[in-house]
Parts: structure tokens; C-alpha cells; sequence
């Protein structure tokens, strides 16, 4: 059985404190594979919110890969937004957007977050041409059975209260079906969802992880474990909520 946990959202600065000692507890009592953040580490891409991120990504007991989230983008200096955007990384830089392989299932990034849009709100998720022919070019190498492509966006609504309003998302989505993806693993909106959509005659699942910070939300602290058999292939997806 391989097992990913998959989490979302953390906004250091804004962190709920007993939602990340819970998880780090949770994961260390279970062991996963591999651990998967869809994006939005800090709440203001500070550089001592990536810091405090830092030292609990490294307590966490497995691999790791990280997006990268609207809020991981400076927001208040312009310059180092347009010109040196993702600096304040540091020492997560070899997390960022890092593939991982494991048996029957491969993650493959995506990223979803822009410097500027051609619209009011630079918080929603957009889809390149670069950057989607980057992770088809990736996923083409991919033969294992479940092939799982990591964004902090969701590439089309799953009918919560928060919205990613990604351009681009859908024609996004046909693509990767093509290319053989069988699930999108995102956040953003705060709270989980697990859904199927049918395109072009293939199931794509989508997959929304929760937050582990203080912000709004519609339910408790959470994140995914997702469970994936060795012998049928079968992928179980279960919302964990902090009690």
C-alpha cells in the first residue's frame, strides 16, 4: 500500500499552531511515502514566514514537494514580485516543485500562480502554455500506474465557497487527461473536495486539500490520505479533520 498525505494552505504568519503539531503527529504515527503541500506556504511571502515554514517542513518524516501558491508571491514589495519573486525561498528551494516517484503512482507539478493577469484579482489560478508543456513533456515519462499532477489551484470549480477562477484550467485539464494523469491534487480554497470528472471518455479525479491555518474556512483543519493498493490499482481518498 502506498500512502500520500496531502495538505494545503498553511499560511505561516497566519498558521494555526495546533492544526501543524497535529499533523506533524499524524504523519509520524503513520508513515507515509510521501507528502504532498499544494502551495501557499506564508500568508506574505516574508521571509521569516518561509523561515518558521521551513523548520516544519524538515520535522515532517517523509519526502516532501511543495507548490507554489498565490501567497508565496511577494505581495508587498513590486519589485521583488516581478523581478525576484521567489528569493525568499531559500533553503525550500529543492522542495519547490520537486516530482516524486513511488511505487504505482508518480506526483508531476504544475504551477498555477502568476506575477500579474490581465485582471483585477492576481489571486486566482492561471495555466500557461510553458508551463503546461513543461509538465505534459514530464508526465510523458511517467509509466506508472497513477499518475498525480500537484497545483495549489483547482483547474475547475468543485462547488465550494471559496473560488480559483483559473484561466486556462479546463483545456489544462483536457491535456493532461490525454497525457494519461489520472487525479489533480490543489488547495486554495481552504476546504476539501473529492470529485470525478469525465473528459473525453477518461475519469480524472480531482483532489482538494483543506487548510491548516487560521483563515476562513467552511470545516475544521484538515488534510488528505490518500491510499493507493499495489494489487488493483485502487485509490481511497479519506478527509482527515483535526477533532
Amino acid at each position: 500500500m502506498t500512502l500520500l498525505f496531502h495538505a494545503s494552505d498553511l499560511h505561516f504568519g497566519r498558521e494555526d499552531r495546533d492544526a501543524l503539531d497535529w499533523f506533524v503527529a499524524e504523519a509520524t504515527d503513520a508513515k507515509p511515502d510521501a507528502i504532498v503541500i499544494t502551495g501557499d506556504l506564508t500568508m506574505r511571502a516574508r521571509s521569516a514566514e518561509f523561515a518558521a515554514a521551513h523548520r516544519w517542513l524538515e520535522a515532517l518524516p517523509a519526502p516532501v514537494s511543495v507548490e507554489v501558491g498565490n501567497h508565496d508571491l511577494p505581495y508587498f514589495d513590486v519589485f521583488a514580485r516581478f523581478f525576484r519573486p521567489y528569493r525568499r525561498y531559500d533553503a525550500l528551494e529543492r522542495l519547490i516543485e520537486r516530482p516524486l516517484a513511488l511505487p504505482h503512482v508518480t506526483i508531476v507539478p504544475l504551477r498555477t500562480t502568476a506575477r500579474a493577469q490581465w485582471r483585477f484579482n492576481w489571486s486566482k489560478g492561471i495555466v500557461t502554455g510553458d508551463r503546461l508543456d513543461d509538465t505534459l513533456e514530464l508526465l510523458g515519462e511517467v509509466d506508472t500506474h497513477h499518475r498525480l499532477i500537484a497545483c495549489h489551484h483547482p483547474l475547475i470549480e468543485a462547488g465550494t465557497s471559496g473560488t480559483a477562477s483559473t484561466r486556462g484550467g479546463r483545456a489544462a485539464l483536457r491535456a493532461l487527461a490525454a497525457q494519461g494523469a489520472t487525479a489533480v491534487l490543489s488547495g486554495h480554497v481552504h476546504d476539501p473536495f473529492d470529485r470525478t470528472e469525465q473528459i473525453d471518455g477518461q475519469s480524472v479525479r480531482l483532489i482538494g486539500a483543506g487548510t491548516l491555518s487560521e483563515r476562513l474556512r467552511d470545516t475544521r483543519p484538515s488534510y488528505n490520505a490518500i491510499h493507493i493498493s499495489p494489487t488493483d490499482h485502487s485509490m481511497d481518498v479519506r478527509h482527515v479533520h483535526m477533532a
